[in-house]
């Protein structure tokens, strides 16, 4: 029951509240300038990497921080270095600690190295994330285990189990919106002079939908309609099952790709893409 708690505030509420879907009822509780998820990384600052720079640059290298996460080697346009070697392994140490792998990403030490980012914006962001992190784990496995007195330990296993399940199916459900064999990546050459209608195309091209039940969907935070999600990123989630034939419809009048399929299915295509291009040359 914690371990859905946790998906559905992670996923459903949180990532839906944070693109701004429910800013229009006015409700300060659920506002994106308000909201502060059960999550190590800092709203404002996963804001800015997800909503700003993912968002407007999806799948294009060099600009879309969020193609490879930095560490993997997604796309044949991205450069081989011997480290991509080491890329499936990187994946199964990072699902289990997928919200620490956020939150460092987060915080742009890449950036930083590149010059793209200062030093002090960097001082300004890690204190923020180290108050959130501390504030986060005292909760899961301080207060919580002693309030709950002799079942101290259970309690403690439990948020620590809630925890890693959440995080299990969170880089699950993202990669496999993101990075299935299908979806295309773009370079800075393809998007030069991108009109409007050209960047919708860019977010249905570079995103993948996961068929599944109403269950399914709201579990993952409706971002099985990824495709969706990224051509409308503050429409409230529960239309996106509303508009997705809509969308698919268009697509196969004008002979769009549609990356879609069950997620054992996407969750295959990830994997051959992680593998593929692992490897120099693909």
């Amino acid at each position: 029951m914690l371990s859905i708690a946790k998906i559905l505030e992670n996923m459903e509420l949180g990532h839906n509240i944070l693109h701004g879907q429910w800013d229009w009822m006015g409700d300060p509780a659920i506002h994106s300038t308000t909201w502060e998820w059960d999550f190590l990384t800092p709203a404002e600052a996963w804001k800015h990497t997800h909503n700003h720079l993912h968002h407007t640059w999806t799948n294009v290298v060099d600009r879309d921080r969020d193609l490879g996460y930095v560490v993997f080697r997604m796309s044949a346009d991205q450069r081989w270095r011997p480290r991509h070697l080491a890329q499936p392994l990187y994946n199964l140490v990072l699902a289990p600690f997928f919200e620490w792998g956020i939150a460092l990403y987060d915080l742009e030490p890449d950036a930083v190295a590149a010059g793209r980012k200062t030093r002090r914006s960097f001082a300004a962001d890690l204190s923020g994330f180290l108050s959130k992190a501390t504030r986060q784990l005292a909760k899961d496995y301080v207060l919580f285990p002693l309030l709950a007195g002799p079942s101290a330990l259970p309690c403690l296993l439990g948020n620590l189990t809630a925890n890693t399940v959440r995080n299990l199916w969170t880089n699950t459900i993202i990669f496999c919106g993101h990075f299935p064999g299908d979806v295309q990546t773009f370079t800075e050459e393809h998007i030069e002079g991108e009109t409007r209608g050209q960047w919708y195309l860019r977010q249905i091209q570079g995103s993948a939908d996961i068929e599944g039940s109403p269950l399914f969907h709201i579990l993952s935070g409706n971002l099985g309609h990824q495709i969706e999600h990224h051509a409308f990123p503050d429409l409230p989630s529960n239309r996106y099952a509303e508009i997705a034939p809509r969308v698919r419809e268009l697509c196969e009048k004008y002979g769009i790709p549609y990356v879609t399929g069950p997620l054992w299915r996407q969750y295959g295509s990830t994997w051959g893409r992680i593998l593929r291009f692992a490897l120099p040359g693909r």
